[in-house]
């Protein structure tokens, strides 16, 4: 079985279709991926209303929770392959601001099955 290697641009893509609404409920969030190393940058994903949407670059906004990672394992950690409070101890997971949204956000998102 052969990996299949996802980019960033499709998992941030994908994600507001992985919102749980039941679970995103009244949470109001933007939440900045700053990825690093061989095809990283930034990419966003804005939770309101039980909706979300996404996009690359910088949000207009000042995100509520910046997540740093090399993009290898942030692809990892999205796809289910590292825990990402696994990869948040080794310290290949860095989180700046809301650290309650850091660990609230598994769980108001389906994985790709």
């Amino acid at each position: 079985m052969s990996e299949v290697k996802m980019t960033p641009d499709q998992i941030v893509d994908a994600l507001p279709d992985y919102l749980i609404p039941e679970k995103a409920g009244t949470t109001k969030a933007t939440i900045v991926f700053d990825l690093s190393g061989d095809g990283g940058g930034k990419w966003w994903v804005r939770i309101h209303d039980g909706k979300a949407e996404s996009g690359k670059g910088d949000p207009e906004e000042t995100p509520n929770l910046t997540l740093l990672a090399d993009v290898n394992d942030w692809v990892k950690i999205m796809t289910g392959q590292l825990d990402g409070t696994a990869a948040f101890m080794q310290g290949k997971l860095k989180v700046k601001g809301d650290m309650g949204l850091a660990i609230k956000m598994p769980t108001l998102f389906r994985r790709p099955s």
